[in-house]
């Protein structure tokens, strides 16, 4: 029985660690790194594939989807995906990876996925196998590494963290509807473009008489009105300032871009797909 050793990055931080770990821990190992490509993706994500693709010495492979996402926004009737219908992260991610492996276990063959859960997430589990030649690994819940071990690895390596989370704290397609509000925000600030064209899927849905807009319980063009800007970044420190209160002194944890993290409202932000952002 032939084994094949995957790897899943998602443009985020623990699985680029992952990857450096299992590189530097386990160098024979046959490993096969691939990014899943939803077209959608931000530009620092790119930037930071590229950077790690030096590190490891060995090209990430893109795992295109043979279907665009305007392709099953018209299947999902202009729906815009939401928590309660993830067809993005159904559609975009785990199809392109299921065909990918659909030979190898077809063949007989064995599948072992390396998934980046850590250590301190006792609550996540990662994607339960549907065939009984694939086996999911979680080598830092395994070896007892931890968000901080996470940052000691991306440090030690040089690789360091994508520089997308100077504004945003998780990986994901620009719009993915799991951002907080504050991320919205900041979206427009730094990719207006981006934001404009999220907008218009917006209207479009709403006109095709979708019951979701990408945010809760609001519209991105009453978002963007500079008074709720302004509104959402005064609850965001409010916010901010309470965690830190709460939070024990950590002489690991320096980096500020990661207080995003730490901060999200009981609904708003949670719940993203670890198949997205890890």
């Amino acid at each position: 029985m032939k084994v094949h050793h995957i790897l899943g990055l998602s443009g985020g931080k623990d699985s680029a660690a992952l990857a450096i770990y299992m590189r530097q821990r386990y160098p024979d190992l046959d490993l096969s790194y691939y990014f899943t490509d939803t077209g959608k993706e931000l530009p620092e994500v790119y930037a930071f594939l590229g950077q790690l693709e030096g590190f490891l010495g060995k090209p990430i492979l893109r795992l295109n989807p043979d279907r665009d996402f305007d392709f099953w926004l018209r299947e999902y009737n202009h729906f815009l995906p939401s928590p309660s219908t993830r067809w993005c992260t159904r559609q975009l991610k785990l199809r392109p990876l299921k065909h990918w492996v659909r030979p190898w276990l077809a063949a007989g063959n064995r599948v072992i996925s390396y998934v980046a859960i850590r250590a301190d997430e006792d609550q996540r589990e990662g994607l339960i196998s549907q065939h009984e030649n694939m086996v999911v690994e979680m080598p830092f819940r395994r070896d007892g590494i931890d968000k901080a071990g996470v940052l000691d690895i991306l440090n030690g390596s040089g690789v360091g963290l994508p520089k997308y989370y100077e504004w945003r704290s998780r990986s994901g397609c620009t719009f993915c509807f799991f951002q907080q509000k504050i991320e919205w925000v900041r979206l427009k600030q730094v990719h207006p473009a981006v934001f404009e064209e999220a907008k218009k899927y917006e209207k479009s849905a709403v006109h095709h008489g979708s019951p979701f807009t990408w945010t809760q319980r609001e519209s991105l063009e009453q978002l963007e009105a500079p008074a709720r800007m302004a509104e959402i970044e005064a609850e965001y420190l409010i916010r901010q300032e309470r965690q830190s209160a709460r939070r024990r002194p950590n002489a690991l944890r320096t980096e500020a871009n990661l207080e995003l993290d730490d901060v999200y409202l009981e609904d708003e932000g949670a719940g993203a797909c670890l198949v997205c952002h890890k």
